[in-house]
């Protein structure tokens, strides 16, 4: 599965920039099957360190926003329906509106596309 959702993120995405991919270390993550598509993408693999919790801070403080802010909200009839609830979320609120202190109070995509220009 995160083979599958790293080669969908390239190819829509398209990176004009370098990319780094940074994991715990899950066998899902340091597998061969999840380093070919990295390879070929051009994806630099980065894992934390053995019993450094916060080299995953980040990732860490990322689902607590998505529990806080969506999931603990409201029951959910299935899993197909969360699914699509954090898709809408990552896609159309967190990463086009949700303004974030560390990017200058500016949203993921705003900072992005300063970024490229």
């Amino acid at each position: 599965m995160v083979a599958d959702a790293l080669t969908d993120a390239c190819r829509r995405r398209r990176p004009a920039l370098a990319v780094i991919f940074h994991s715990d270390r899950g066998c899902q993550y340091t597998s061969q099957q999840f380093a070919t598509p990295a390879r070929e993408f051009g994806v630099r693999l980065s894992v934390g360190r053995t019993g450094q919790c916060w080299d995953n801070a980040l990732a860490e403080s990322f689902f607590a926003t998505i529990k806080r802010e969506l999931l603990g909200t409201v029951a959910w009839p299935s899993r197909a329906a969360v699914r699509t609830a954090i898709f809408d979320f990552v896609e159309g609120w967190y990463n086009l509106h949700r303004l974030h202190s560390s990017l200058g109070y500016r949203s993921p995509a705003a900072y992005e596309t300063a970024l490229t220009a």
